[in-house]
């Protein structure tokens, strides 16, 4: 339960971030039920991403986590929406990203507004202990 949970949350922060950054959109929805289906398949390839590559790129780049006082999560996670974006590319849904620039400041979004929804949820916070 807690992964659908955690779905609909990186759903519902990769939306909030389309709709404050101009260069962070999603493609591929005529209509609102659609869009909300591309959202939720979105925040499933991220989450899938988040569980895969992350944890590798995370111990590779350990002396860059170091170097920058653990800033470099923000690339990081830039890069792992980056990489979403390109597969996602490969179908006719997903999300662009204009740049880097984009990319960094969609994390940010992505990464404070995923970290407010699930402090809110009761449910994810007895999946903690």
């Amino acid at each position: 339960m807690s992964f659908i949970v955690r779905v609909i949350i990186n759903g519902v922060a990769i939306w909030f971030a389309t709709l404050v950054l101009p260069g962070f959109t999603v493609q591929g929805a005529s209509t609102t039920t659609e869009e909300i289906g591309i959202y939720l398949l979105v925040g499933l390839v991220f989450g899938i991403v988040n569980a895969v590559v992350k944890p590798i790129v995370q111990v590779l780049s350990i002396p860059l986590y170091i170097l920058t006082l653990g800033l470099f999560t923000l690339v990081v996670n830039a890069l792992m929406l980056m990489l979403t974006a390109w597969i996602t590319s490969a179908t006719n849904w997903g999300i662009t990203i204009n740049d880097f620039g984009t990319a960094v400041l969609a994390a940010l979004i992505v990464s404070v507004v995923s970290f407010a929804l699930s402090a809110m949820i009761p449910a994810s916070r007895s999946d903690r202990s």
